[in-house]
Parts: C-alpha cells; sequence; structure tokens
C-alpha cells in the first residue's frame, strides 16, 4: 500500500515551489516587495497586477488595468451572475456565499466572451477574411454586439483610452478590421454589431501582453464588488425568499452626478 504524501514526516514530503507570496513571521513578501511598504503606496489595480504578472505597472498600463476594472464592475439586475448572487442572499445566505453563487454563473453563454475573443484574436489577422466567423449561425462572434447597447461605452471609453495612451495596436487593429467585416455583412445590414466591452478588454490586454488567463481574471476580480453589493442591497431592502423578476425594477438612485462634482 503507498505511502500517502500527507502521512510523510516533513523531511520526506517533496518539496515544491511559488513565486508569489513569501509568509515569514513579521513578514509578508508579495512577488518581491514587502506587502505592508506596498500598503497606501500601490493602488489597488497596481498591486493586482503585481500579483498576476509579478511586474509593476507602468503609469499608462496602470491606468489601462483600472479601466477595465471599473468596466465591469457591475451589469446591472439582469445578468445570471447577478441574479445568482441576489437569490443566494434572499435565502439568508452570507454575502461570501451570495458572491460564490454569482461567480459560479459565469458560463459559456455569459462572462466568457473577452476569453473566447482573444483566443480568435490570437489567430491572427486572417480571421478578417475568415468567412467562417461571419456565417449567419455564428452571429454574433464573441466581442460583438449586446443585448443592452447598441454601441457599448465601456467599449467607446476604453478603445479611447488606449488610443490616447498609443496602447492600441495590432489586437485592436484585428478587432476594428473584423468589426468592419461584420458591419459588410448582409445578415447584419439592419443589426450592426460593434465592438463590446468584451471584445474592447480582450484587444487592449492582447496589445499589452496579457496572457489570456491573465485577462480573464482580471475581468473576474472585478465582478466582485458589483456582486457584493447585489448581495447587500438585496438582504437590506427586499424581504427573503421572493421571487426575483429581473424585469420588475426600477432604479432610484441619483443619476447626473459627475466626478468633478464630489467633496473635497
Amino acid at each position: 500500500m503507498p505511502v500517502r504524501v500527507s502521512m510523510l514526516p516533513d523531511a520526506q514530503r517533496p518539496r515544491w515551489s511559488t513565486a508569489l507570496t513569501s509568509v515569514e513571521p513579521n513578514s509578508i513578501v508579495l512577488r518581491g516587495y514587502a506587502l505592508d511598504e506596498l500598503m497606501g503606496r500601490l493602488p489597488f489595480g497596481d498591486a493586482i497586477y503585481l500579483l498576476l504578472t509579478g511586474d509593476l505597472p507602468t503609469p499608462s498600463l496602470s491606468r489601462l488595468v483600472d479601466a477595465m476594472l471599473v468596466s465591469f464592475i457591475d451589469h446591472g439586475v439582469t445578468p445570471p451572475s447577478t441574479l445568482a448572487a441576489r437569490h443566494a442572499a434572499t435565502t439568508g445566505a452570507s454575502v461570501r456565499n451570495a458572491v460564490a453563487a454569482g461567480v459560479v454563473a459565469f458560463g459559456k453563454h455569459y462572462g466568457s466572451d473577452a476569453l473566447l475573443c482573444r483566443q480568435r484574436l490570437e489567430e491572427g489577422l486572417d480571421l478578417v477574411s475568415d468567412q467562417r466567423l461571419v456565417q449567419a449561425d455564428e452571429i454574433p462572434p464573441p466581442g460583438f454586439g449586446h443585448r443592452t447597447h447598441p454601441n457599448d461605452p465601456r467599449a467607446i471609453r476604453l478603445m479611447q483610452i488606449a488610443h490616447e495612451l498609443e496602447a492600441d495596436h495590432i489586437y485592436t487593429q484585428f478587432i476594428r478590421a473584423l468589426e468592419h467585416a461584420l458591419a459588410r455583412h448582409p445578415a447584419l445590414a439592419d443589426h450592426p454589431l460593434p465592438v463590446n466591452v468584451d471584445g474592447a478588454v480582450a484587444a487592449i490586454c492582447g496589445d499589452l501582453g496579457l496572457a489570456p488567463e491573465v485577462a480573464d481574471t482580471l475581468l473576474l476580480i472585478s465582478r466582485i464588488p458589483g456582486l457584493a453589493a447585489h448581495a447587500l442591497e438585496e438582504q437590506k431592502r427586499e424581504r427573503p425568499m421572493r421571487v426575483i423578476d429581473p424585469h420588475g425594477h426600477d432604479y432610484d438612485g441619483p443619476l447626473g452626478l459627475r466626478l468633478g462634482d464630489r467633496r473635497k
């Protein structure tokens, strides 16, 4: 009978390595940096980037990463992940469990478009003329079109920031070329499919040299605050065990606020 590793004395257990974090008494080192020295000095988005990639972002890259994190922070009441989180919250589940339920609700048809779009962009410029992408049974391709936004304002803003920072290169050119190819497709004469936020993130992350899995992880991280906010609001404002109608809600929060109006 083989000996289980957990039953072996410490000296006989196989060693393994991690390059993420070193924890010793009174010392936590994150990717080589003392964590307590990063606190109060390194923005959260930069710390996430450091943890995922091992490098500190440049100021331009930091701005783009922050913009991507903000772009996915919440998608409203109707997405499956939000509904899963609210349904869990209405049972009296803890906020952390409600958030976990929302994360589990990401799947092939929701929350994966950025990764799928990036995979297609990786195939190269040949995709622009590959009719396989614009067959009627494959419309919309991942990263294009949106059920609510004919022109996704998040995608427009992300692409604008990337252009301002001169970070829009070959991947962004790919996705723009594909957008133009789709616009010429006869099946889309009355239903244009501009780049959505998933497509913008996929292209920008490609231009930044971020691995697809890193980009996908950034988007997952950015959704956690939104799921937590919905779970908290559900428990604070609604009765337990209610039947949630995603289309029967009204927005009663503020409108028209500007960053320049906030208090000093």
